[in-house]
């Protein structure tokens, strides 16, 4: 069977035009094409990816604050706040203030939140057997130390150079700066 065109044109992107281009580049379009996968999974039981992203980390262990999750599920606060608004409507979540602390508002998974870690995980892990079909075991072990090492050499330079991720706020002010020309302000 082959690919579809537009998998087409990704695969000789890389193995033609550029085969020695970015890593990061390369890292980019098999995520796309897994969460891809995913997604098309998840829709078949009315999950959005956002959704499963949350959940995911839930199932490891709730009463997590907001902020926590959003950390964790390395995304903008309001973009948290936009899906847990949506998830409770759907019945996955609640969301609480408890006493001695009522400016943290806190997240708990509900039953249907909880029950459908049986139903979701499984199409990830199918997901995973499609994609990794073919790989010798002792490539996807290779491939797992080298993607780990990236994270930790990224986590590494960031904090060694204090680099840090800027609010959606700052961002937004970012973009109304003029930009720079050969390296000096305007």
């Amino acid at each position: 069977m082959s690919a579809r065109p537009d998998t087409q044109a990704i695969l000789r992107h890389w193995r033609e035009a550029v085969p020695d281009d970015r890593l990061a580049h390369l890292v980019k379009d098999a995520t796309r094409a897994l969460v891809r996968a995913l997604q098309m999974r998840l829709a078949e039981h009315a999950v959005s990816f956002g959704h499963w992203t949350f959940l995911r980390i839930l199932w490891e262990g709730d009463r997590l604050t907001q902020r926590e999750l959003s950390e964790r599920a390395g995304v903008m606060e309001p973009t948290t706040f936009s899906a847990l608004k949506a998830m409770e409507r759907r019945g996955y979540i609640r969301r609480r203030k408890f006493a001695g602390d009522r400016k943290k508002i806190y997240v708990l998974l509900t039953a249907k939140g909880r029950a459908l870690r049986d139903v979701l995980v499984p199409l990830a892990e199918d997901v995973n057997r499609v994609a990794a079909r073919g790989v010798k075991p002792s490539a996807i072990a290779a491939t797992r130390e080298v993607l780990l090492t990236i994270i930790e050499n990224l986590d590494r330079d960031e904090t060694v150079a204090e680099l840090h991720m800027p609010s959606t706020r700052a961002l937004a002010k970012l973009s109304r700066k003029p930009p720079r020309r050969n390296g000096a302000e305007r």
